[in-house]
């Protein structure tokens, strides 16, 4: 029976990370995809073969005994004592996950994780995982709305939640590629893009932005109107306030993502604008000011 090199077959090596072979196998799979290659035997089992290194080097268990046995694996005893208890526990073979029988894999395969390679059925594959990404503004995450995305000419509309993140993944069961005899389809990420903002600056769920005041506020006091995501609100500006002060307004920054009602802090920096064009009596009276 041949051995087979899985490490190989995806072109790693043995010290490969988990992203690494999980990027070489959508590699590998998008190039040999039957749907890609109609007709093409050699495609159909180059594909086969890469969707079975994939099941056992993207399995923590199955890669770890692939590792210790693969290469002496006909002379391992205790691959063998394991092999047998595996037999007695397990009569009449096991199903993979991932949509694929243990039938649909090499001898190899069977042999060394359990299964059948009888019977006549046709080789199941789960079809591709697609990804696209969709790009919205920072008020447009800010409350539940929906968006239709086009993929492969369909439209698809989709709810996006409230407060959620920039580069966050939206995961859409069987909206991939059509599977190939009967196996299931592929599912659909989305990944999310939040441009910025002119006027707000989003750390989590709060906000930062800046108010300007007149040096009379500043000095006296006084109530001022800050835009906010939700609208206009009433501040109130203590008396003898310096330029750079920061402060908080409770729940009125962003939505936190799936619990409604909830939301992060409005952080404000007061910035203090000069007056301009003074009058001489208005000198007269600043220079008053200065010589008190």
């Amino acid at each position: 029976m041949e051995y087979v090199d899985y490490y190989k077959i995806l072109e790693l090596d043995k010290n490969a990370t988990d992203e690494a072979i999980k990027k070489a196998y959508r590699k590998l799979a998008r190039k040999y995809h039957p749907d890609l290659n109609p007709g093409d035997k050699e495609a159909t089992k180059k594909f086969q073969q890469i969707n079975e290194a994939n099941e056992v080097l993207s399995d923590p268990e199955k890669r770890k005994k692939y590792d210790q046995y693969g290469k002496d694996w006909q002379h391992a005893e205790q691959f063998e004592q394991a092999r047998q208890q595996r037999q007695s526990s397990h009569a009449g073979g096991q199903q993979f996950s991932g949509g694929f029988d243990a039938g649909d894999f090499s001898d190899f395969f069977a042999s060394m994780f359990g299964g059948s390679t009888g019977g006549s059925r046709q080789t199941k594959f789960r079809g591709q995982d697609y990804s696209a990404e969709l790009t919205l503004n920072l008020t447009d995450a800010y409350t539940t709305h929906q968006q239709t995305i086009t993929v492969d000419g369909k439209n698809i509309r989709i709810t996006i939640p409230a407060g959620i993140e920039n580069g966050q993944k939206i995961k859409l069961k069987g909206h991939g590629a059509a599977g190939i005899n009967g196996g299931p389809n592929g599912d659909l990420y989305i990944t999310i893009e939040i441009a910025g903002h002119p006027r707000y600056k989003r750390l989590g769920n709060d906000l930062y932005t800046t108010a300007d005041i007149d040096l009379y506020t500043a000095l006296l006091g006084g109530e001022i109107f800050v835009e906010t995501l939700s609208g206009k609100i009433k501040v109130k500006v203590l008396p003898e306030t310096q330029n750079g002060t920061k402060i908080r307004l409770k729940n009125k920054g962003f939505p936190v993502y799936k619990q409604e009602g909830q939301f992060g802090d409005l952080y404000i920096t007061y910035q203090v604008t000069l007056p301009t064009n003074l009058t001489d009596n208005q000198k007269e009276l600043f220079t008053q000011l200065s010589t008190m």
